[in-house]
């Protein structure tokens, strides 16, 4: 099921055409910058530098994406669009089902950002989605809009047919509670490691189990 549109970078008006040099894969510019972005933050981070890491010219990255802040929304829209199709491909496999649990529709949800975490690159997105939900801008809350309003509606949709007696204001931010849960799980920010001294993080399938039962048990109290 399609979510989001797919972004495209435009030609600035009067380009003479595509610029000699380097002409390596366009994928390896956005892996750097996602890598960058995910360590320094957009503020931080230098086109310069993403395209010596991509080991491409920085003409050819302008070609590409012109901005900094176009580069940004592709490397953020390149797994978010992922992720957003992949939660409504499972929520309608969870749903074609004659029953269905609470359960079962909290863990389509936060499956595919564990998915994402079994590479390095997929860690690197989920550390920029967790920056990217901190910050106050048009900018990231364009992005927010664009990769999650339609998932999130959908899944409150099936949540308000499961729990009739929670209203919209109670299910969305019991469904935020929710989100931020998983985010900072997720976000490697390795707290939960260092106050209780555990050395060896779960399993994702661990985690996945303790989020569901938790949060669930919320949206049921």
């Amino acid at each position: 099921m399609a979510v989001t549109k797919t972004a495209r970078a435009t030609k600035k008006r009067g380009s003479l055409g595509r610029p000699e040099g380097r002409t390596e894969s366009r994928e390896a510019l956005l892996d750097a910058a996602e890598r960058y972005f995910a360590e320094r933050g957009y503020a931080a981070a230098n086109l310069r530098e993403i395209a010596e890491d991509a080991n491409v010219t920085q003409a050819m990255a302008n070609y590409w994406f012109g901005t900094k802040q176009e580069l940004f929304r592709q490397v953020y829209l390149r797994r978010g669009a992922w992720l957003a199709t992949c939660r409504m491909e499972l929520l309608d496999e969870v749903t074609a089902k004659k029953r269905y649990a609470l359960e079962d529709i909290l863990r389509a949800y936060i499956t595919p950002p564990f998915q994402l975490r079994e590479s390095a690159q997929g860690r690197a997105f989920l550390r920029l989605q967790a920056r990217l939900h901190a910050e106050p801008d048009e900018t990231a809350y364009a992005l927010r809009r664009e990769v999650y309003d339609q998932p999130v509606r959908a899944y409150v949709k099936i949540l308000a047919n499961l729990l009739p007696r929670l209203t919209d204001e109670h299910l969305y931010l019991r469904f935020a509670q929710f989100i931020g849960i998983y985010i900072y799980i997720l976000s490697d920010a390795h707290r939960i490691e260092e106050i209780s001294g555990i050395r060896r993080r779960p399993s994702a399938a661990k985690l996945i189990d303790e989020i569901v039962r938790f949060t669930a048990s919320g949206f049921k109290g």
